[in-house]
C-alpha cells in the first residue's frame, strides 16, 4: 500500500466525521492474538508447553541490591536453556558512567554439576555420552515476580525438577533453587557438586573498594531421595567487598521474603473489573514498577533497569512517569524513592537558571546531560506538582514547592516569541526530530502550571502567585493550539514541532491534560494505520520503531477524552499482548532499540491508564480530587481498592445507576459516601 494512498484514505476519514471511527476500524483491524500464556487462579501466569517451539523470552526481577535478568527458552525437543545476568547497582565501576554497575552473566554451562544415580546431568538433558535414557522436558513455566520452570526427567518421567529464580529483597544476591522430586517407585541418588567461584575486577576499575562476584552453592552434596520425597539445592549469585561482606543467606527465608514483597505490592491499589486480563496486567505492572527501587548511598532510588539504568534517576522516567503513580499506590519504599528523586534534582537549582541535568547517575556522584535540555524542567514540575497534590502530605509538599517554583520560572524564561516552550530535544533524545520547541514539553508546562496553582493554594502561597500560574496556564493553552494545532496527513490534530508534516505518537499528550479541542482528529490519527501497529503506536508514522511510553500515554488520554469504547478496544488488545503473548509480562521500553526491555517506569504509566484515565482521578487538593469515571459498555461495576492518596486510605467504586447515570462510592473504613452523576461528567470528591 503506497503512502499516497494512505494519506488520501486519512483525508477521507477526517472528511466523513459521521463514520470516522468505523472506517479506522475497517482499515486497521486489530490482529487476532494467539495467547502463549494463561492466567492461573492465584494470579500468576503460566506457559503450558505445547508444540509451538522453539521459543525464547526474557524478564527482569529486581530487589534493593540486585537486578536479575533471565533469558529463558525451550528448544524444539522441549529442553530448557537459561541465561542469567545479575546487575549490582551499588557496586560501582570506573570510569563513572550510567551503565557502570558491576554486571555478570551465567549460562547453563557454568552451573555446578549434578549427578543422578551417579550419571552426569547437565541442564536440558543427560550427558549423551553417559546416559541417553533420561532427557529433560519442560512442562510449564510460571511467573509472578518469581520465575519458575517445571520439568520432567527420564522417559518414564520418574523425576520432576522445579527451578525457581528470584532476587533477594534487600541483599546483593540472586538465587536459583532446584527441587528434585522422586515420583517413581525406587530411591534415587541425586548430587549437586560444591562450587565456589570468585571473580574480582581490577582494583583500578572499582570504586570505592575492590568488588567480587561470587557463585556458590547451598545444600550441596549427595542425597538419597525416597519415592514421593524431594531434595532442594541452591545456587547463589552474590556481590561482596570489604564494606559489604558476603551475607549469610537462608535460601527459603529469602524466597519467603521475596514472595511477601510481591504480595504486599499486590495488596495495594487493587483493580477490580469484569476483565481478568486487565486486572492481572495491572497487578503485574504494580510489581515491575515498584520492585525496581534500589537502596543507594543516597537513599532509595527508583531505576528503569534493562541492564543499563540503575542507581540513577531521569526527569522523565522517575519525575514524570512513575512518581505520580507512587502517590496512589501507598508503598512506603515507593514514596521514599519519589521524594529522594525530587530532592536530588532540587540540588541543582541555581540563581542563573541553568538547566537541571536530565539524569543524576552513579548513586548521585555524577550527572548526564547529553541531550541538553529535553524539556526536563517541564517533566519535573509536572510530576512533582501532581505527586505533591495526590500524596496529600503538607510537609512533603513544602519540600517540593521550591523545586516546582524554580522549574516554572525556568520554563517561563524559555517561552519563545510564539508563546511556547523552547527546548533542545525531547525525551527521545534526538532519535527523531523535535525542532526547537516540541508539543510534549509545552503540554507538560501547561499542566504543571495548573497543578501548581492548586498546590500553592493548599500551601497558602500568595493569591497573586497562584492566580498568575492560573493565568499563565490559560495563555499556554491558547498558544499550544495556535502554534501546534495543525492538519497533519489529513487529520485535524497537532504538529509535533514547527515544520513537522508527518504524524507523531506524542500528539496524544494533550489528551492526558484535558486539551480536547482536537480530540476527534487526534484519536482518529492515533488509531489509524499510519500510527497504530501490532505493538502499539509507531513513534513516527511509517517507521517501525515503537516506544511503549507514548502508547500508554495515548490510552490514558483517549479514556480521559471520553472515547471509552475505542480506548478499551485497544487497551484490551495491548494488555493481552503484553501479558499473555510472545513477550511477557510487562510494558516494554522500545523496539528495535533495547529488544523490548521491561523498563520499570513504563509499568507505572500502565497503571496510570486506570487511575487517571478509566477512573478519571485528577488531584484538586490535599484531600480532594476530580473524578470523571469511564465505565465501559457491558460493565456494571469497577473499583479501585486500597488507594493510598489524598491523605487517606479508601476504595473507589463506580456502578451503573440507571440510564445515563453512574454512582460513585467512596468507602473509608466503615464510612461510605455515595454520589450520583450523569455519565461523562465530573464530580469533585472531598475526603
Amino acid at each position: 500500500m503506497s503512502i499516497d494512498f494512505l494519506r488520501k484514505s486519512c483525508c477521507l476519514m477526517v472528511t466523513l466525521n459521521g463514520i470516522l471511527f468505523s472506517l479506522v476500524a475497517q482499515q486497521s483491524p486489530l490482529p487476532v492474538q494467539q495467547d502463549r500464556w494463561k492466567i492461573l487462579p492465584d494470579g500468576s501466569i503460566e506457559w503450558p508447553i505445547d508444540n509451538r517451539l522453539p521459543h525464547t523470552d526474557h524478564v527482569e526481577m529486581s530487589g534493593e541490591k540486585v537486578s536479575m535478568w533471565v533469558q529463558y527458552g525451550v528448544n524444539s525437543e522441549g529442553q530448557p536453556s537459561l541465561n542469567r545476568t545479575m546487575v549490582f547497582p551499588t557496586f560501582r565501576l570506573l570510569p563513572v558512567r550510567t551503565i557502570a554497575s558491576m554486571t555478570y552473566n551465567i549460562t547453563d554451562d557454568e552451573l555446578p554439576r549434578f549427578l543422578i544415580n551417579d550419571k552426569l546431568f547437565k541442564a536440558g538433558v543427560y550427558n549423551a555420552a553417559v546416559a541417553t535414557d533420561m532427557p529433560e522436558k519442560v512442562t510449564s513455566i510460571r511467573q509472578k515476580g518469581i520465575l519458575q520452570i517445571n520439568s520432567e526427567l527420564g522417559k518414564d518421567k520418574a523425576i520432576t525438577l522445579q527451578r525457581t529464580l528470584f532476587p533477594a529483597v534487600d541483599k546483593p544476591v540472586a538465587l536459583e533453587k532446584w527441587v528434585f522430586t522422586n515420583t517413581g517407585k525406587q530411591p534415587v541418588k541425586i548430587e549437586m557438586e560444591y562450587l565456589y567461584r570468585e571473580v574480582r575486577p581490577a582494583a583500578e576499575r572499582t570504586t570505592p573498594v575492590p568488588h567480587s562476584f561470587i557463585v556458590t552453592t547451598a545444600n550441596e552434596g549427595l542425597k538419597t531421595v525416597a519415592p514421593g520425597d524431594s531434595v532442594q539445592f541452591g545456587i547463589l549469585y552474590e556481590a561482596a567487598d570489604k564494606n559489604n561482606p558476603l551475607p549469610a543467606i537462608d535460601m527459603n527465608a529469602a524466597y519467603n521474603d521475596r514472595l511477601q514483597r510481591v504480595n504486599n505490592i499486590e495488596s495495594l491499589l487493587q483493580l477490580e473489573t469484569p476483565d481478568p486480563i486487565l486486572n492481572t496486567a495491572f497487578a503485574f505492572a504494580k510489581i515491575r514498577a515498584t520492585e525496581s527501587i534500589y537502596k543507594t548511598k543516597g537513599g532509595y532510588l527508583h531505576g528503569p533497569g534493562g541492564l543499563r539504568y540503575y542507581a540513577a534517576i531521569w526527569a522523565n522516567d522517575q519525575a514524570e512517569y512513575v512518581n505520580p503513580f507512587f502517590a496512589f499506590l501507598g508503598d512506603d519504599i515507593g514514596n521514599k524513592s519519589a521524594m529522594n528523586a525530587y530532592r536530588w534534582f532540587a540540588k541543582y537549582m541555581n540563581a542563573a537558571y541553568e538547566p537541571i541535568p536530565s539524569s543524576i547517575i552513579a548513586e548521585g556522584d555524577a550527572t548526564w546531560h547529553g541531550a541538553k535540555d529535553r524539556g526536563d524542567m517541564a517533566m519535573i514540575a509536572y510530576g512533582a506538582a501532581r505527586y505533591a497534590l495526590t500524596y496529600g502530605n503538607t510537609d512533603s509538599a513544602k519540600v517540593l514547592w521550591p523545586l516546582i517554583e524554580w522549574c516554572l520560572e525556568y520554563l517561563k524564561r524559555k517561552v519563545n516569541e510564539q508563546g511556547v516552550v523552547a527546548s533542545n530535544s525531547d525525551e527521545l533524545e534526538n532519535r527523531f526530530p523535535a525542532g526547537k520547541a516540541n508539543l510534549h514539553t509545552s503540554v507538560l508546562y501547561y499542566d504543571a502550571l495548573r497543578s501548581a496553582a492548586l498546590l500553592g493554594r493548599q500551601l497558602n502561597v500568595s493569591k497573586e502567585q497562584t492566580n498568575r500560574y492560573e493565568q499563565e496556564s490559560q495563555t499556554m493553552r491558547k498558544n499550544i493550539e495556535q502554534y501546534f494545532g495543525a492538519t497533519v496527513e489529513g487529520f485535524k490534530t497537532y504538529r509535533y514541532y514547527e515544520g513537522n508534516d508527518t504524524l507523531r505518537a506524542w500528539i496524544c499528550s494533550p489528551l492526558t491534560v484535558g486539551l480536547f479541542e482536537r480530540k476527534e482528529g487526534t484519536i482518529a490519527a492515533l488509531f489509524s494505520p499510519r500510527l497504530w501497529t501490532e505493538d502499539g503506536l509507531a513513534s513516527l508514522a511509517g517507521n517501525a520503531t515503537f516506544w511503549d511510553r507514548s502508547t500508554l500515554y495515548a490510552l490514558r488520554g483517549v479514556l480521559a477524552a471520553g472515547e471509552t469504547e475505542k480506548a478499551m478496544e485497544f487497551l484490551r488488545y495491548y494488555s493481552q499482548r503484553r501479558l499473555l503473548g510472545e513477550h511477557v509480562p510487562y510494558a516494554v521500553e522500545a523496539y528495535p532499540e533495547g529488544n523490548q526491555r521491561h523498563l520499570s517506569a513504563e509499568s507505572g504509566l500502565y497503571c496510570r491508564i486506570y487511575t487517571e484515565g478509566l477512573f478519571g482521578m485528577r488531584p484538586a487538593g490535599f484531600n480532594s480530587f476530580d473524578c470523571s469515571p469511564r465505565l465501559p459498555n457491558g460493565w456494571d461495576q469497577m473499583a479501585l481498592r486500597n488507594i493510598h492518596s489524598f491523605g487517606n486510605v479508601f476504595d473507589l467504586i463506580v456502578n451503573r445507576a440507571g440510564a445515563g447515570k453512574l454512582t460513585i462510592t467512596i468507602k473509608k473504613g466503615q464510612q461510605v459516601t455515595k454520589y450520583t452523576i450523569k455519565e461523562g461528567t465530573t464530580k469533585q470528591i472531598q475526603l
